[in-house]
């Protein structure tokens, strides 16, 4: 479901916000400082509880307000209302669905998925496991109903095993309770994970191989722990490795999802452009997946959708975006990069955000460009 308003508040340098977008393709527009990655950051709180600016909600915080409030009504029949609110000073985030005070962040995940692509989005190659790990298990969580809760067991016996290594005197009974917990759920959650890999491998090709032609390119799932081994041999024959540790050094939190290029990582061959390209094959093959098995689009955030592309690779992108027919918010410095990149009959919404004489970003609409 698309967003058809959007209501901000306290939110960093901006201006209330109060914008109807447009349900495919809204461009923003303004100079460096002006405010527009705010916008996508407003949005990106209200579909995941946290910004992607910042490690504390309350930076996002206008330094004159107390609070940050987050509004968004999601079309639909009839529509539906989401809100967040974060306090400067103390108290937890309030969140709220269809006027319904939500406990747990999963379900504005659900309810409003979302794809980020932005310079931090490089990190998809060039950082630890662990930002792939999340982006392996966001693709999972939207297609597969009971993977949260697969998870959380997980995380819950790998806790108590952990807990029981670092403990002074492990007892054996104890750990063999909670290692078959731990065996249980860890291959419940691979299996998962393979499952979504195996769907997910063509709808990436198929994307790519529109963006840029990278002949050896290849994801490859690891699970985290020996192919050859049982897990439960693992876990039982590396008790006394994991208690000098501290921690179990195998298993589903050490998944991996390698992008190669041959026999190297992807990030030490490609260049800066090229890298782009795949990491928004990987985000927009999210979109289109998750399109295929549940019927449902992506809300997409691209920051600064020209940098490190030149204008073919912007016109094959944005037409990959006109062709998934979902919702897209797009940030540029330069509106001229993004003019002539759109079919005539797509819906396309253009915003200039500029600094007000308060120094806060102010959001004006403009009239569309085609040319």
């Amino acid at each position: 479901m698309p967003l058809e308003r959007l209501v901000f508040h306290g939110l960093r340098n901006l201006q209330a916000v109060d914008l109807m977008p447009s349900p495919h393709i809204n461009l923003f527009t303004g100079a460096n400082g002006s405010g527009k990655s705010s916008l996508l950051e407003g949005i990106h709180i209200l579909g995941m509880g946290r910004s992607f600016r910042a490690r504390q909600l309350r930076q996002a915080i206008s330094h004159d307000a107390d609070a940050v409030t987050l509004h968004g009504r999601l079309a639909g029949d009839p529509p539906m209302t989401i809100g967040i609110r974060r306090h400067r000073e103390g108290g937890e985030l309030e969140m709220r669905l269809a006027g319904e005070r939500l406990e747990r962040v999963s379900r504005l995940v659900e309810t409003l998925p979302l794809q980020l692509i932005n310079p931090d989005a490089f990190r998809l190659l060039e950082g630890p496991p662990v930002g792939r790990r999340e982006f392996l298990d966001w693709g999972v969580f939207h297609v597969k109903h009971d993977f949260l809760d697969v998870w959380r067991r997980f995380r819950r016996a790998l806790k108590h095993r952990n807990a029981l290594l670092r403990h002074g005197r492990m007892s054996d009974a104890s750990l063999d309770a909670w290692e078959q917990e731990l065996v249980h759920w860890s291959n419940r959650l691979d299996d998962m994970r393979r499952r979504w890999v195996e769907m997910f491998m063509p709808v990436f090709e198929d994307t790519l191989v529109e963006l840029i032609t990278l002949p050896g390119l290849a994801l490859r799932y690891a699970r985290g722990w020996d192919r050859k081994r049982e897990l439960e041999d693992i876990l039982r024959q590396g008790r006394v490795s994991d208690h000098q540790m501290g921690f179990t050094q195998q298993g589903p939190q050490r998944a991996e999802l390698g992008i190669r290029l041959g026999k190297r990582p992807a990030v030490e061959v490609l260049s800066r452009g090229q890298q782009k390209l795949v990491v928004s094959a990987l985000k927009l093959a999210q979109g289109r997946l998750l399109e295929q098995v549940t019927g449902r689009t992506c809300i997409y955030l691209i920051d600064d959708l020209p940098a490190e592309l030149d204008l073919a690779h912007r016109q094959v992108f944005c037409a990959w975006l006109e062709r998934m027919h979902c919702q897209v918010f797009i940030t540029s410095v330069d509106p001229d990069a993004l003019a002539g990149l759109w079919q005539p009959d797509t819906r396309v919404a253009m915003f200039h955000v500029k600094h007000s004489e308060t120094g806060q970003g102010k959001l004006l609409p403009i009239d569309r460009q085609t040319s």
